[in-house]
């Protein structure tokens, strides 16, 4: 049985991605699912946007570390979202691997669209240009009030020139998420970010199990 459904590809592969604000604990439960997984032996591909080829990793660096206005850097992140798909996520599911990536296109709508405030109806068109219908079958939203995140960051990294925004941009980038999630709820799993680690995979796991995944 296929467990690709509402993927464009008609693969048995998976496609699941991990999105939310900076802070939210994304990469601790993408750690436990991608064990999960393997210990069912499972194969597991586990990338991150940007990034995820070694073409996208360059650009990577230019995306967090480079000036540069909203446009340049929409086209940026399109620009290895387009290689990293074509190299990697869909040669990836047309195997029949489950592919657990570190944010994808939500985080553009986020991001460029409700921080930035660039047009949504270019991201769209973008969105249609590069994925070619491919999209998640599943995607985790890690919801966290913004001075939660960034109190959990305070001592974490040096910031980035993303981690570096005001409150304001990230409650812009929340509230872009939220929309995005109401937009397309089949995709979407809400998880409430603010609850103890075990809370939260608790919520993960009774997503997985709801999906007959777990």
């Amino acid at each position: 049985m296929s467990l690709a459904t509402g993927s464009s590809l008609a693969a048995p592969g998976v496609f699941i991605t991990f999105e939310g604000i900076d802070g939210a604990g994304k990469t601790t439960h993408m750690d436990t699912l991608e064990s999960l997984l393997k210990s069912q032996g499972r194969e597991v591909v586990r990338t991150r946007e940007p990034g995820g080829t070694p073409l996208a990793e360059k650009l990577r660096g230019l995306f967090l570390h480079d000036a540069m206005d909203p446009l340049t850097e929409t086209l940026l992140v399109f620009a290895a979202r387009r290689d990293h798909l074509t190299q990697v996520i869909q040669p990836a599911l047309r195997r029949g691997a489950w592919v657990l990536c570190d944010r994808f296109t939500d985080a553009s709508f986020a991001y460029q669209g409700g921080g930035r405030g660039f047009d949504l109806t270019v991201l769209n068109t973008l969105e249609q240009w590069v994925q070619e219908g491919t999209q998640p079958n599943l995607t985790f939203l890690f919801d966290l009030a913004p001075e939660v995140a960034a109190a959990r960051l305070a001592s974490a990294r040096h910031p980035d020139r993303f981690e570096a925004q005001d409150a304001l941009f990230f409650a812009r980038v929340r509230q872009a998420y939220l929309d995005r999630q109401t937009q397309q709820p089949h995709r979407f799993a809400l998880i409430s970010a603010d609850k103890s680690q075990t809370e939260v995979a608790s919520q993960i796991s009774a997503v997985l199990h709801e999906k007959g995944w777990a």
